[in-house]
């Protein structure tokens, strides 16, 4: 499949084999997605987090509601360091640019994999911070559960997105 089929592939999925935790192997080469992600000024002001124990996973189910969040083997959390981003003249802070790089260099890496995820932005930050530990300075802005599809599961396939000649314009 190439890179332009694997996008188009991918898609959010709300359901997980709870009993079935992402392989090491697979687990590693999403991560090496991630770590070789571009950032502004190289400065790679992230740290990726692997939530995956009964007693951690228990800590972070609570800062987000959905029952399928709650079914996933592993969490994957992407956390910056807010000190150590690059800012623009103007002030623009590249932090979450640099951090959703990341996360969609792993979902499309977790994809294939035949990884399920799940991009989601909606989660109880302050409940998050304190069940991760975070430091002042780090600023997480999206989340995704990783696991595989139970048994069954069929892929809706469906994307609806704006033709490009609404969305392109040539100078």
């Amino acid at each position: 499949m190439n890179v332009l089929e694997q996008i188009a592939h991918r898609e959010s999925i709300r359901s997980y084999d709870p009993a079935r935790p992402v392989e090491p192997e697979s687990l590693g080469r999403i991560l090496e997605a991630g770590r070789l992600a571009p950032s502004a000024a190289n400065r790679q002001p992230w740290e990726f987090i692997v939530v995956q124990s009964p007693e951690a996973l228990a800590r972070i189910r609570p800062c987000y509601s959905r029952p399928w969040f709650h079914d996933a083997p592993q969490i994957l959390v992407v956390a910056g360091f807010r000190s150590q981003a690059w800012v623009r003249s103007d002030g623009y802070c590249a932090l979450e640019t640099d951090l959703t790089i990341a996360m969609d260099h792993m979902i499309l890496a977790a994809d294939h994999e035949g990884v399920a995820t799940c991009w989601i932005a909606a989660f109880d930050a302050r409940r998050l911070r304190e069940a991760l530990g975070l430091t002042a300075d780090q600023e997480v802005f999206a989340i995704t559960p990783l696991g595989y599809p139970p048994s069954g599961f069929i892929r809706t396939g469906m994307k609806q997105r704006k033709p490009l000649k609404e969305i392109v314009r040539f100078l």
